[in-house]
């Protein structure tokens, strides 16, 4: 089981960018999936997160019609599309993945079993 998460880099305020996250030795279409982000002397916090049930969704408020999670199954892959990215967006982004068939929160790192090493997002000028 393998999560291997792309696309970070450095973007000017304003700018996009997309993560992408490709899994491994099992199937994303039947797991919870999140993204996560951890800067520098913060706890790491949950960004956007999907449900595999009904595809329910969670955002960060600070996120909020900026960021979207998306998946597709046939690349067995997940996206986070980053959208008017200011400086505070500025963290090691991972994504993540749960089996489980009990899930009572997607928004909380504790609910996943799989993580992908992380892609650094810089948002700077």
């Amino acid at each position: 089981v393998q999560l291997q998460a792309s696309g970070g880099g450095l973007v000017q305020p304003g700018g996009s960018l997309r993560l992408s996250c490709a899994a491994s030795g099992f199937s994303l279409a039947r797991s919870a999936i999140g993204w996560f982000r951890q800067a520098p002397g913060k706890e790491r916090e949950g960004v956007s997160c999907e449900r595999s049930s009904d595809r329910s969704t969670y955002a960060a408020d600070s996120v909020k019609g900026r960021f979207t999670i998306s998946r597709d199954s046939t690349k067995n892959t997940v996206y986070l599309q980053m959208n008017s990215l200011r400086p505070e967006d500025t963290a090691v982004y991972y994504c993540a993945a749960s089996l489980r068939s009990i899930l009572t929160t997607i928004r909380l790192p504790t609910s996943y079993d799989y993580w992908g090493q992380g892609t650094l997002v810089t948002v700077s000028s």
